[in-house]
């Protein structure tokens, strides 16, 4: 179906466009919507009683969009980013991320009319993007993407704590080798009974000179 678009449509056409879609499309969504009206005699005629006026109009956008790009292009965005040694980024800087800070600096930019590589940015260092404005005007945005102190490797820090507990076990065995020396003697100095002196005691007279041996004989 043939129609005249009296509304902007993205990825269709803007305003006072003549286009060619199919009939389901113009239908069910294009005239419901007031967006287009079907080509004939009577919207052909209406169009051209709104031609000065939609020139108008296409001359302002032209100009918002060359203001846009005067503003985009003084700016430098600054993006923080965890990186490896060798300058690549753990992530990417995406679109969504450009769309934000330009939404910071109050101008509203489509994601889709963002051009970043596949993937977005991977790597430190400056970059230019590209932003599609209006009319085919484009402006091109500095990135200046640093490494940001949150780095993985720090994460080996935490290897810390396994040497403490090293250090900690330690400590015990030192302490239990003292009362293992210490319970022998207190047993020497307990006072002798009348029954047979215990393994022990016998153990420690045994270096008793021979002068002593012949004195326990007489009594």
């Amino acid at each position: 179906m043939k129609i005249i678009l009296f509304k902007d449509v993205p990825n269709l056409g803007e305003e006072g466009d003549v286009k060619v879609v199919a009939d389901g499309y113009a239908r069910n969504f294009l005239i419901p919507r007031k967006f287009a009206v079907r080509y004939n005699k009577a919207s052909e005629i209406e169009l051209a009683q709104k031609q000065q006026a939609i020139a108008r109009r296409k001359a302002e956008k032209s100009n918002a969009a060359a203001d846009v790009k005067t503003r985009i292009e003084a700016l430098m965005m600054d993006m923080s980013v965890a990186a490896g040694d060798k300058g690549k980024l753990f992530g990417s800087v995406t679109s969504t991320a450009v769309v934000d800070y330009l939404h910071s600096q109050g101008m509203e930019v489509d994601r889709k009319k963002i051009e970043l590589p596949e993937g977005g940015i991977k790597m430190l260092g400056t970059h230019s993007v590209k932003i599609k404005l209006y009319d085919g005007e484009e402006a091109v945005l500095k990135v200046k993407v640093v490494p940001s102190g949150d780095k993985p490797e720090a994460a080996p820090a935490v290897k810390a704590p396994a040497a403490k507990v090293s250090v900690v076990e330690k400590v015990p065995e030192a302490e239990t080798e003292v009362p293992a020396v210490a319970f022998p003697e207190a047993a020497i100095e307990d006072p002798a009974s009348g029954e047979e002196a215990p393994k022990e005691e016998a153990a420690i007279k045994e270096p008793a000179s021979d002068e002593e041996a012949p004195k326990e004989e007489e009594s």
